[in-house]
C-alpha cells in the first residue's frame, strides 16, 4: 500500500507565496468575508518556484484537514488543480507524487491529510466505501472530503482555471477513485494509480480468502498504532521465526493489540466474505463514468495488483466516451515513479517510469486539465514483459485471444496434452503448519524496515523448487514464443487428510541454462501467484469444512497478464500449502475462525494433486495468436 518511506521531491519540501484565501469554505455566497472569518495560512513561504502554504479546509461536518498548496511564482495563466490526499502525511513521507515533467508545465499542486491523520481533524476509518449515510446532508466519507476541498479551492484560492485533477498510488489512489463516485463538476482527469478494490478479495489484507499475515498485521500497527506512521519494532531479523513463534492468530490481540487496534478487531470479528466488507468495497459504486480516468498499475505489484485491474473493469462496463484507460507496465507497487529500467535482477531494457511519466501521464492531465496536445492515449497501454516491449490494444482482454489448458503429468511435466490413462493418479506431499514454506528467501526482514519486499515477487524462485512440501511441474523448452493475453487461471484437483487447507499456485518462466547473461542462467522468474483458502472453494460468504480425502476442484484466480514465454524457455508451475509469512498458516483442521483458532488446533496434512483423465490439474491460459502492435519506449 505503500510506497511511502522515500523523500519528496525537492520542490515538494519548499514553497512560496501567500495565497489569497478566504472565510468560510462551504459558503455559497461569494461576498467577502468578515476577518474573524478567514482560514489563516499556518506556513508561508517562498522557494524555488512556488509558493508553499499550509491551510486547515472545513469539510461539511465541521472537521477541518490540513493542507498543503503550492503555486508555481512565475506565472501570467490560470493554472488547474493537481490535487493528492493522503493518509501518510504530507510533510515528509513519501507521497508518490513524482510529478516529473508536470511541475515544469504549471498546476496549483494541493496536498491533504485525510481526516483523522496527521494534522487533520476527525477519526480515521481504514478505507471504507461504505461508511457515509447517503441520506445525511452532512454525512461524511472520502468523497465528500474530496468533493468539499474541490469547492473549497476553486473559491479561495486565486488564478486557478476552474478544473482540478486527482491523482495517486496506492492508498491515495483508492483516495482518487473514491472521488470518481460522486465527483465535484470540476473534477475533469483522474488517475488512480494502484488503488485497492475490495480488501477482502484480492488486495492488501485477504487473497482469495487467505489472509496477508505480514502484510495485514505490520500495516494496521503502522496506521493505528496514533496518528502518523510507526512501524512495529520487532525483536528478531527474520519475521518468518518472529511469526512462527507467534502462533495461532488468536495470540495476536492476547499478547500484542490488546483489542485497540480497530482494523484487526474487524478482521477477527468478520472472518468470512460478509456484508461489511461488501460495503467497504469500491465495487458497488463503481456503477458510472464521468470523468476521465488512468488506471495504472505493475505486473509486479506486490500489494494491490488486482484492484486497478478491476476497477478498469468495472469502469469498463459502463464507459460510453472512451474515459477509460490502463496502462500496465514492468513494475512493483509505485516503480514508475522511478526510472523503471529494472527490477531486481530483472532488466526491460529502457526506462519504462521515466516513458510513463513524460509520454503517458504528463500528456493525460495536460490535455484534460490545459487543453493541451492532442490525446493519443489507447485504450489499454501495456509492456509485455518477457520480450520488453510497449504494445497497445483497443480492447483487453484481447477479443481473439485462445483459451488453453496446460496440463500437469505424473512425470513433473506440463503439456497442452490432457493427461492419459495410464499415467501415475497423483502426487503427495505433507504439508506441516510448524514449517512453512517461506515467501522469499530467509531471513525475511520486516515488510518496511529491511530490503526484500519491494522486489520479492521477481526473486529467484529457485530456493523453493526441491523442498519436499513443494510440487514442481515444467514444460520442456518451448519451441516458439508463447504469449499470454489475459488471465491465467489454476484448476487444482486435489485431495488432503485434513478438513481445511491452502492452495497456493505459482507459474514461473525458466530461463535457459545457457541464457545470454551466464548470472540469471536458470533463473526463475514468478509472473503469478496466489492463494486459495480451501474452505471458500464453494463459496466465499458461506465456508464448510473439506472431506478428508475427497477429490475437489479448486479454481484459483492468478489474474490478468501480458508476459511473452519466449522460445526456448520453459514454463514452471508450483505448488504448495503454505507461503509464509506473507500468508497467514491455515490449521488445517476446520475451525469456524480462523483468527480466534488456537495453537492446538493446528495440525499436519497429508495433500494430493490429481493429473488424471478424471480429475485434470491444469492452467488456462489465454493465449494470444497474433502479435499485438509495439508502441514506442524511449
Amino acid at each position: 500500500m505503500k510506497h511511502r518511506l522515500l523523500a519528496l521531491f525537492a520542490f515538494l519540501l519548499t514553497g512560496g507565496l501567500l495565497l489569497g484565501f478566504n472565510a468560510d469554505s462551504m459558503s455559497q455566497d461569494s461576498a467577502p468575508k468578515k476577518e474573524k472569518d478567514k482560514a489563516p495560512a499556518q506556513k508561508q513561504e517562498k522557494k524555488s518556484g512556488f509558493t508553499k502554504t499550509e491551510v486547515m479546509i472545513p469539510m461539511r461536518d465541521g472537521v477541518k484537514l490540513n493542507t498543503m498548496i503550492l503555486v508555481p511564482n512565475d506565472t501570467t495563466e490560470k493554472l488547474p488543480f493537481l490535487m493528492q490526499r493522503t493518509p501518510y502525511g504530507i510533510g515528509g513521507a513519501d507521497l508518490g507524487v513524482r510529478f516529473g515533467p508536470m511541475a515544469k508545465e504549471g498546476y496549483i499542486f494541493v496536498f491533504q491529510d485525510v481526516r483523522g491523520r496527521f494534522k487533520s481533524e476527525g477519526i480515521f476509518a481504514m478505507m471504507s466505501a461504505g461508511v457515509r449515510d447517503r441520506k445525511d446532508p452532512k454525512g461524511t466519507d472520502d468523497t465528500t472530503d474530496a468533493y468539499d476541498t474541490i469547492e473549497w479551492l476553486l473559491k479561495n484560492v486565486e488564478n486557478n482555471n476552474g478544473r482540478v485533477g486527482i491523482y495517486g498510488v496506492s492508498y491515495p489512489g483508492w483516495l482518487a477513485a473514491m472521488a470518481l463516485l460522486d465527483p465535484h463538476p470540476a473534477l475533469k482527469a483522474a488517475s488512480p494509480q494502484s488503488s485497492p478494490i475490495d480488501q477482502w478479495m484480492g488486495d492488501d489484507f485477504r487473497h482469495n480468502g487467505a489472509f496477508r499475515l505480514s502484510y495485514g498485521f505490520e500495516y494496521t500497527a503502522m496506521m493505528e498504532t496514533d496518528k502518523t506512521n510507526q512501524l512495529y519494532k520487532f525483536d528478531k531479523l527474520d519475521t518468518y521465526d518472529w511469526y512462527l513463534k507467534l502462533g495461532a492468530l488468536s495470540n495476536v490481540n492476547e499478547r500484542l493489540f490488546k483489542n485497540k487496534m480497530p482494523t484487526w478487531n474487524n478482521f477477527v470479528k468478520h472472518p468470512d466474505y460478509d456484508a461489511f466488507w461488501r460495503d467497504q468495497a469500491l465495487v458497488p459504486y463503481l456503477n458510472k463514468i464521468t470523468v476521465p480516468t488512468l488506471n495504472v498499475t505493475g505486473w509486479f505489484d506486490q500489494e494491490d495488483f488486482r484492484g486497478p485491474l478491476k476497477i478498469y473493469e468495472y469502469l469498463e462496463k459502463v464507459d460510453k466516451d472512451n474515459k477509460n484507460f490502463l496502462v500496465v507496465g514492468p513494475w512493483n507497487h509505485g516503480g514508475w515513479g522511478g526510472a523503471g529500467s529494472s527490477l531486481g535482477k530483472i532488466d526491460f531494457g529502457s526506462a519504462t517510469g521515466t516513458y510513463f511519466r513524460e509520454k503517458i501521464q504528463a500528456p493525460f492531465f495536460a490535455y484534460y486539465l490545459k487543453d493541451k496536445g492532442d490525446l493519443k492515449q489507447p485504450e489499454a497501454l501495456l509492456f509485455q514483459t518477457g520480450s520488453n516491449k510497449w504494445v497497445s490494444h483497443d480492447k483487453w482482454p484481447v477479443k481473439n485471444a485462445i483459451t488453453k489448458k496446460l496440463y500437469f503429468h505424473s512425470d513433473r511435466k506440463l503439456s497442452f496434452n490432457a493427461p492419459e490413462a495410464n499415467e501415475t493418479e497423483f502426487d503427495g506431499y505433507r504439508s506441516d503448519p510448524n514449517n512453512p514454506v517461506p515467501y522469499r528467501p530467509r531471513p525475511i526482514r520486516a515488510t518496511y524496515q529491511g530490503p526484500g519486499w519491494s522486489d520479492w515477487v521477481v526473486q529467484d524462485q529457485r530456493f523453493n523448487d526441491h523442498r519436499p512440501d513443494v510440487l514442481t511441474y515444467q514444460t520442456e523448452p518451448l519451441e516458439e514464443d508463447i504469449v499470454i493475453g489475459g488471465s491465467i487461471t489454476a484448476k487444482l484437483f486435489a485431495a488432503t487428510s485434513g478438513t481445511d487447507s491452502d492452495w497456493m499456485v505459482r507459474i514461473i518462466d525458466v530461463y535457459p541454462e545457457s541464457y545470454r547473461q551466464p548470472d540469471m542462467s536458470g533463473y526463475q522468474l514468478m509472473i503469478s501467484g496466489e492463494p486459495l483458502r480451501g474452505r471458500y472453494r464453494k463459496s466465499f460468504e458461506k465456508p464448510e469444512p473439506i472431506v478428508p480425502n475427497q477429490v475437489e476442484e479448486y479454481s484459483i484466480d492468478l489474474h490478468w497478464n501480458h508476459h511473452c514465454f519466449q522460445k526456448g524457455h520453459r514454463i514452471m508451475v508450483q505448488v504448495s500449502s503454505t507461503w509464509f509469512p506473507v500468508i497467514d498458516r491455515n490449521p488445517q483442521k476446520y475451525v469456524p475462525n480462523i483468527f480466534e483458532a488456537k495453537d492446538s488446533d493446528f495440525q499436519a496434512a497429508d495433500q494430493k494433486v490429481y493429473h488424471s483423465p478424471k480429475a485434470p490439474s491444469h492452467m488456462e491460459l489465454m493465449i494470444m495468436p497474433n502479435e499485438p502492435k509495439a508502441v514506442g519506449s524511449r
